[in-house]
């Protein structure tokens, strides 16, 4: 034991001494010519992250030990379940051939909702190791991620993992891999990245196939801020890709967004922890922290350069277009400013949110936000739960529409013909639009071909169109669909992976506005409407909607003294009701025989009074009542 020990304290002493060393690391050692920029992208869950600790392992960045599992994957979400939500950087050394390179890997996120992450990270690459599961094969994301890195033009490495899996067939990936991308099935790399096996020819085909950027040191400083975090002590730490030039501490630089001055403080490399060094030079990425305090400063896709010398701005990213939009309120009104901090940091994360004010009767004074997808919200919402320990209540998730005016003087209000709809409560009645229109995505399926008749039949209950299908190989069909998007929004996912036991996948890009049959559904409480519970909804679907809406308000709100009628109406039209039934008193319980006229004399009076009663009461709807209908409840 006592051995042991020793072997530890003196390993970590080899360690520490290593570290020491990378302390004063210069890093004009790396000429641009040894310096390669790669991500690695792939569908969820085919060993992205694992591949990635393999790399770091190999080239000495971590030591070997059995705890190295998703490195990279730093936050309490990602490690829960066992998903990629943030791009992470590292840098590596290797020696191959005798000379010193410097790797920067980004690992990018699979997940549909997150390929916004991925298409930052690849600005800052030159190629990309695409990874593949030989047991599953092409998925939908890996077609996604695949068409993202050839639009950049960047050099891509099949590898295909797991081939230690007693189910794993790589020939038939190395197929698939050749009708669909392209790719001789000579230029695949077979490897086991939980094993390590054949891991070190990956880098090695990074260096001879990857591009190193091409940029000049001697121009002056252009630097491209493509992630960020906040750090409570520092500010604002900027993840930068350098195409110009060189920085170091001390330096006065400028942001081309807000055109604001800073001094840097600090410049490093990712390791992945943060290790400083003198200066940063082009084509090497790494970490800038340079005082910013505001949470809005460091834009992500800014330029930064040095003071008095300007540069022409980088092109920067299109701004991400939020698919599902929520109400978000805190749970207690006392709250409100905190969780408005708490978003604010964690909105710098996450540049993707975008953020409106509201305020609702019931649930107080709260905001509306926008997200990439499901996923996105609920990785969101549970961030804010353990990073920042705030409560909220989420309303349930809707689409942004557009109504196209045929009233002068609403279009004269709005200033224009066509109006973004992103709250039911502002949806403009149907006398003044000429016509409604939805979002709609193209869907793209990729099944094993024993469970095609079930997603079909999904499909077509959820309005698609289909546009394409094809075999990929003998046993696999991908699909083609136009889908309204506030069809999947909610459980398209879940009932996809149930009908084809886990096997389909499934991602989509966005596609244009489509006109659409939509109406505004209000629910009214004894003839009076609550603005919280109106949604947006196709005609065809209002009736199973407003029928289900009806019968979890009728379990949510407590009886009263007189009846309440629960109703879902179109515009005058009722489609559907439910009663809450009145508390009565047994006003017959003192007659004991007696004539019948009697009792219904005495039962009529007691009509007559629930009837004044309901007339003058309130329906006060509790809000844990709001909570439990609001919160995403799937179809049953």
């Amino acid at each position: 034991m006592d051995f042991y020990q020793k072997k530890t304290v003196h390993y970590e002493y080899l360690v520490l001494e290593e570290y020491d060393v990378r302390e004063k690391l210069d890093m004009s050692i790396f000429p641009v010519e040894n310096i390669r920029n790669f991500s690695i992208i792939a569908h969820v869950d085919h060993g992205k992250s694992t591949l990635a600790d393999r790399l770091l392992e190999i080239t000495g960045t971590i030591a070997k030990t059995d705890q190295n599992k998703q490195v990279l994957d730093k936050l309490q979400v990602e490690r829960e379940r066992g998903i990629t939500v943030k791009a992470q950087t590292a840098s590596l050394f290797y020696s191959y051939e005798g000379m010193n390179y410097l790797l920067n890997l980004i690992d990018t996120p699979g997940h549909v909702d997150f390929s916004y992450e991925v298409s930052r990270s690849l600005s800052a690459c030159q190629g990309v190791i695409l990874v593949v599961d030989a047991n599953e094969g092409i998925q939908a994301q890996t077609m996604a991620n695949f068409y993202l890195a050839f639009e950049a033009q960047l050099a891509i490495i099949p590898v295909i993992n797991k081939i230690d899996l007693k189910n794993a067939d790589p020939e038939r990936v190395e197929k698939q891999i050749e009708k669909l991308f392209d790719i001789s099935k000579d230029e695949c790399i077979r490897i086991s990245a939980k094993l390590g096996t054949n891991v070190e020819k990956v880098l090695q085909e990074v260096i001879e196939k990857v591009p190193p950027p091409s940029v000049n040191i001697r121009d002056p400083l252009k630097a491209l801020v493509f992630d960020s975090t906040f750090d409570h002590y520092r500010g604002v730490i900027a993840n930068i890709a350098l195409f110009g030039g060189e920085v170091q501490k001390g330096h006065k630089i400028v942001s081309a967004h807000t055109r604001k001055t800073y001094e840097v403080n600090e410049v490093g490399i990712l390791t992945p922890n943060e290790q400083p060094t003198h200066t940063l030079y082009a084509g090497q990425v790494g970490y800038l922290i340079a005082g910013m305090k505001e949470v809005t400063e460091a834009q992500i896709g800014d330029t930064l350069y040095l003071h008095k010398q300007p540069v022409e701005p980088l092109p920067g990213f299109k701004s991400a277009k939020p698919m599902v939009f929520a109400g978000m309120y805190p749970v207690d009104q006392a709250e409100y400013n905190n969780l408005k901090n708490a978003i604010e940091k964690l909105t710098l994360n996450d540049s993707s949110v975008t953020i409106h004010r509201d305020s609702s009767l019931a649930l107080g004074a709260g905001w509306r936000l926008g997200f990439l997808g499901l996923l996105h919200l609920e990785v969101f919402n549970q961030r804010l739960e353990q990073e920042y320990n705030a409560s909220v209540i989420l309303t349930a998730p809707t689409v942004p529409y557009k109504a196209v005016l045929s009233s002068t003087k609403l279009i004269k209000e709005h200033g224009k013909e066509e109006i973004t709809v992103i709250n039911p409560a502002e949806f403009p009645d149907k006398s003044s639009v000429s016509e409604y229109l939805e979002p709609t995505v193209l869907g793209t399926i990729i099944t094993p071909d024993e469970h095609i008749g079930k997603i079909l039949t999904l499909c077509q209950t959820r309005r698609a169109v289909q546009k394409d299908m094809m075999y990929i190989d003998e046993h696999r069909v991908m699909l083609k669909y136009i889908f309204p998007l506030n069809e999947i929004v909610v459980d398209f996912y879940d009932a996809l992976k149930s009908l084809s036991s886990g096997y389909a996948s499934f991602d989509y890009e966005d596609a244009e506005y489509q006109a659409a049959d939509l109406v505004k559904m209000d629910i009214l409480l004894n003839g009076n409407s609550v603005e919280e519970l109106g949604t947006v909804v196709h005609k065809d679907k209002a009736y199973a909607v407003g029928k289900a809406m009806c019968e979890r308000l009728k379990d949510a709100i407590p009886r009263q003294l007189f009846e309440i009628a629960i109703q879902a109406a179109l515009g005058s039209e009722v489609i559907a009701r439910e009663t809450v039934k009145a508390y009565r008193k047994n006003v017959l319980a003192k007659c004991y025989g007696g004539d019948i006229t009697r009792k219904m004399k005495l039962l009529k009076r007691q009509a007559e009074g629930k009837k004044k009663m309901r007339k003058i009461g309130n329906v006060e709807v509790p809000k844990d009542a709001f909570i439990s209908v609001l919160k995403r409840q799937s179809e049953k």
